[in-house]
């Protein structure tokens, strides 16, 4: 059955009653393809009764429906006609993890950050409206997003401004009964009914023309009436916005959900349809542990184990050497934006629960939480990723910075992360974070580096930035003494003629280079600079001094980056040499594996040494 769907039209061919099995065709499909190319699998099993009941009411793309984060589009994707290019998903020059605009008509409105949909939506409405043109707009939403604050901005301003505009909020943190999927589709039904409407206008116009018992009598039915829907209507908070509510639903019995949406259609002003479903549903190992499958790497699908289980990440030494100091200092504490798994606080939470702090998503929240506790002697770590810090940076500037208080930000996925493309490469951190006053920025080069610098942080009395890439780290140690001294970087080879300066994971591409150059006779220093901010002035100074060519190597973009700063140090103290700054370039940089972004981007070692031999071979 899924093979005739190859747009919403084919879908609406179909009979309803056969629309559980062709669910369940979708399921597989999902399970057989990111079980080979990795992808956000829990969530979109979950949503895949909804999908097909959305696309079946409503009649995209002439009716606009936006998915909140997009990371739960796949089964939107498959049914809009790209489920041949499903082989391809994540993968370089393939198909993207998110709703992505330049990939399709039906793709709406771009996204991979949390809690937008509903601003966008509100958007689209209002400007249908001022068009005086005539479709539906749907923001589809779930329940971790509704925590974000932004979410509740646009409620708020929706409610008020009873713009046509339909919210369907998916609630995947609990199962359904049938008594209640019945109780509350009658109640639907009841508030929905053309003639429940009409009766309660013609009673409000009623009674406004018979003042001023008429006002009188009037307010007192309506207090009557929401004591009446405090008792029986879920949704009263909602209500209270200025939304009508309608639900909870079952999300996965389509019959009902085509029936609620076709109801909702017919309202005026913002309606929010209450969805329950089931994260992972239909597939054992994702029902049993959903955030292990919410972005999964590859996996077996008769195990569920994924292809590189038991290979620590960054994220795991990270969380695993905070978790051992904080073991032996009470005034540690750990905060997360809803990712405990993700940035490996998971190990801390485990173990001293007192101390960590899930804030949801709310990562402007997060860090001025983190702030209130550093006044009050606390040494917060707020675990972010980098893409997800940029959504904070008014408070880190206004309530960290500003006050020069100890909170140290662990920003894991820093620089290029990979398959999840534009919207989640974190390559501009280094770039807002150092125009940032009173913050100090560093970044480790392998694991043991990592180890050091969160022990050295403890002992820092200001605002510190911490960034780590995504992926495998090798082996350990979370006893290792911290040899690092503040502000200082490593020379790990002495040279000659060429100077390479690199940060983070790109000194191992530094080290790889000069194994390179070795051939054509260039032996250049490498520098692994650990500091960005403050620079290690005296050393970088030295050795530009003693070489013809200065070059930088940094996983952000050029622009405002490391390799800026070392140009405007050797500028500021009148050291007038060629600097060449490597990085990537000013555009958003598309999804595809590591290696071959690095590649394409001239950051791999091949490129580099080519680049360096070019740009040497001008100046001789």
């Amino acid at each position: 059955m899924l093979e005739q769907i190859n747009s919403p039209y084919d879908l609406k061919k179909i009979d309803k009653k056969d629309f559980p099995l062709l669910c369940e065709e979708i399921r597989q499909f999902l399970i057989e393809k990111v079980s080979k190319t990795g992808g956000h699998l829990a969530s979109n099993l979950g949503i895949v009764e909804l999908t097909v009941a959305l696309h079946y009411v409503f009649n995209s793309p002439v009716d606009k429906i936006i998915w909140d984060v997009g990371h739960q589009c796949y089964v939107h994707k498959i049914i809009t006609g790209r489920k041949d290019q499903f082989d391809t998903l994540r993968k370089f020059n393939g198909l993207s993890g998110y709703t992505k605009r330049t990939e399709s008509v039906h793709d709406i409105f771009g996204a991979g950050h949390s809690s937008t949909s509903i601003s966008a939506a509100l958007g689209i409405a209002r400007a249908r409206d001022l068009n005086n043109e005539k479709y539906f707009v749907v923001a589809v939403i779930g329940d971790g997003a509704l925590t974000g604050g932004m979410a509740f901005e646009a409620l708020n301003d929706a409610g008020r401004s009873k713009t046509d505009l339909i919210v369907v909020l998916n609630h995947n943190e609990m199962s359904i009964s049938e008594n209640v999927g019945s109780v509350s589709l009658y109640l639907s039904k009841l508030r929905t009914d053309p003639g429940y409407n009409k009766l309660k206008q013609e009673i409000d116009n009623l009674l406004n023309i018979i003042p001023p018992i008429g006002k009188n009598l009037h307010r007192y039915i309506e207090k009557i009436k929401d004591s009446v829907k405090q008792l029986v209507v879920p949704g009263m908070f909602f209500e209270e916005m200025g939304f009508t509510y309608l639900g909870p639903i079952d999300g996965h019995d389509t019959e009902m959900l085509i029936e609620v949406l076709e109801r909702a259609k017919k309202m005026k002003g913002p309606i929010l349809v209450h969805v329950i479903t089931k994260k992972g549903k239909g597939y054992k190992f994702a029902e049993k542990k959903p955030d292990k499958f919410h972005s999964a790497a590859p996996f077996d699908i008769e195990t569920g184990k994924f292809v590189s289980e038991g290979q620590a990440t960054y994220s795991d030494v990270f969380g695993k050497t905070l978790t051992e100091m904080a073991l032996r200092d009470k005034k540690i504490v750990a905060i997360t934006a809803a990712m405990p798994e993700g940035t490996g606080l998971i190990h801390f939470a485990k173990l001293i629960p007192e101390r960590f702090f899930d804030v949801g998503i709310a990562e402007q929240h997060a860090t001025t939480f983190a702030a209130g506790m550093a006044v009050q002697g606390y040494k917060p770590y707020f675990a972010v990723y980098s893409t997800f810090l940029q959504r904070a940076y008014d408070q880190l500037i206004h309530d960290v910075c500003i006050q020069k208080l100890p909170v140290v930000f662990a920003i894991d996925r820093a620089g290029i992360v990979g398959e999840d493309g534009e919207t989640h490469q974190g390559v501009f951190d280094l770039s807002f974070l150092r125009a940032v006053p009173n913050i100090s920025i560093m970044s480790p080069k392998d694991a043991n580096e990592l180890v050091e610098m969160v022990k050295l942080s403890r002992n820092l009395d200001f605002p510190v930035a911490i960034r780590y890439p995504r992926g495998k780290a090798g082996s350990f140690d979370v006893n290792r003494e911290c040899n690092i001294e503040f502000g200082k970087a490593e020379v790990i080879n002495s040279g000659e003629e060429i100077a390479i300066f690199a940060l983070g994971r790109m000194v191992a591409k530094a080290v790889e280079t000069r194994k390179i150059l070795a051939d054509f006779n260039l032996n250049p220093f490498i520098v692994n600079l650990r500091f960005v901010k403050p620079l290690d002035e005296e050393l970088i100074l030295d050795i530009s001094s003693k070489v013809k060519l200065v070059v930088t190597i940094e996983d952000n973009v050029v622009a405002g980056g490391v390799g800026s700063a070392i140009l405007e140090l050797l500028n500021s103290k009148g050291i007038y040499k060629p600097v060449l700054r490597l990085g990537f370039p000013d555009k958003f940089i598309e999804h595809g594996d590591v290696e071959n972004l690095f590649k394409k981007y001239g950051l791999d070692a091949n490129s580099v040494a080519n680049t360096i031999l070019q740009k040497y071979k001008e100046m001789m």
